[in-house]
């Protein structure tokens, strides 16, 4: 049987302390990817034993259900380096296995601004393109430059930029033609030196109004986010989540009119002057879900959109739980919610 000596693969690793939900599920093969050069090696290990893979980041937005059995790579490239700068802006490179909060926290002591309002969203470097996040107003497409992927076809470093990243709404071209062909391994955001901050969100704009915080900073909005999160979201340390669970549905004008007139308070926001953006937590508070439990499984009693686990949930309980909401918020408003978390099955 081939060797593999450039790898530590683990066997029948335990889960559950990898991902932010707590659910208990085994891995068959586990393997620790801390550099590009043992890429080469995995591919050559995938494709002999002829098995699945996925790559694991801070585990804050998936749900196993069932054990996996393929190899898990845990995401563990790391690094910073600023490859270009000028006295408007800087380049900054990041390996794709750093924590984002970590890298926000980085660049407000720094003073670069540009993802100051995207504090606190759990992850790694390499899921925040592969979800294309976006929070109080901001989205990393207004930053991002371009990444680093290994391919797996050819066994190449390619560069990807902006506009083949094929960014959508939490979507991207690596959650679709590229999933399982491509691993991101850095990425290059441009930000600014000097400038002001985006403080046009709603609630971000509530908060520093009612703190008094009249010419905020990049650290007053950077700290601003993070305890309007704290308020809004639970934390995985105390409670199994993965934070928002399903996505924020868009429906055309003609559909929002229709749900406008039979719910009068429904909020909304207008994405073009053809659709509109609902909140998912109101379909499903709406719909009566808001504090829901059964077992172990359950939803937030603050937050509508975060599926929690209590303690003992299974993956295939929240997951259950999870079809039971759609199917409730799709006989009530005709909108189907689509997940913001990715499930994992064997």
């Amino acid at each position: 049987m081939r060797t593999y000596p450039g790898l530590d693969i683990q066997h029948d690793i335990q889960l559950s302390g990898y991902s932010t939900m707590g659910v208990t599920a085994r891995a068959k093969y586990f393997i620790v990817l801390d550099n590009t050069e043992i890429l080469a090696e995995i591919v050559d290990f995938i494709k002999l034993t002829k098995i699945d893979f996925l790559v694991l980041g801070g585990g804050s937005n998936l749900l196993f259900v069932g054990d996996y059995a393929g190899v898990v790579l845990k995401n563990e490239i790391m690094g910073k380096e600023v490859v270009k700068e000028n006295d408007e802006y800087v380049y900054l490179k990041c390996g794709s296995g750093e924590n984002w909060h970590t890298l926000v926290e980085f660049c407000v002591a720094k003073g670069w601004y540009g993802i100051e309002n995207l504090a606190l969203i759990p992850g790694t470097v390499g899921a925040a393109p592969i979800q294309n996040i976006g929070a109080y107003g901001a989205e990393l497409s207004d930053v991002f430059i371009n990444l680093e992927t290994f391919n797996f076809i050819d066994k190449t470093i390619k560069i990807v930029d902006k506009t083949d990243c094929k960014f959508g709404y939490r979507d991207s071209i690596f959650k679709n033609k590229l999933k399982k062909t491509a691993i991101v391994t850095a990425i290059t955001l441009k930000l600014k030196k000097n400038g002001l901050v985006n403080t046009e969100y709603g609630a971000l704009k509530n908060y520093l109004n009612i703190h008094n915080i009249q010419t905020p900073l990049i650290k007053d909005v950077f700290e601003a986010v993070i305890n309007i999160r704290k308020s809004k979201l639970p934390d995985p340390d105390e409670i199994g989540n993965t934070g928002s669970f399903f996505k924020n549905p868009i429906v055309d004008s003609v559909k929002f009119k229709q749900l406008k007139s039979k719910y009068s308070s429904i909020p909304s926001y207008q994405i073009s002057q053809i659709q509109v953006k609902i909140p998912a937590a109101w379909l499903i508070d709406e719909a009566g879900w808001k504090g829901y439990r059964q077992g172990d499984a359950g939803v937030h009693v603050n937050q509508a959109l975060v599926l929690v686990n209590y303690g003992r949930a299974t993956g295939r309980e929240i997951e259950l739980l999870s079809q039971k909401i759609q199917l409730d918020v799709q006989q009530k408003f005709g909108i189907k919610l689509e997940p913001e978390v990715n499930i994992i099955k064997s």
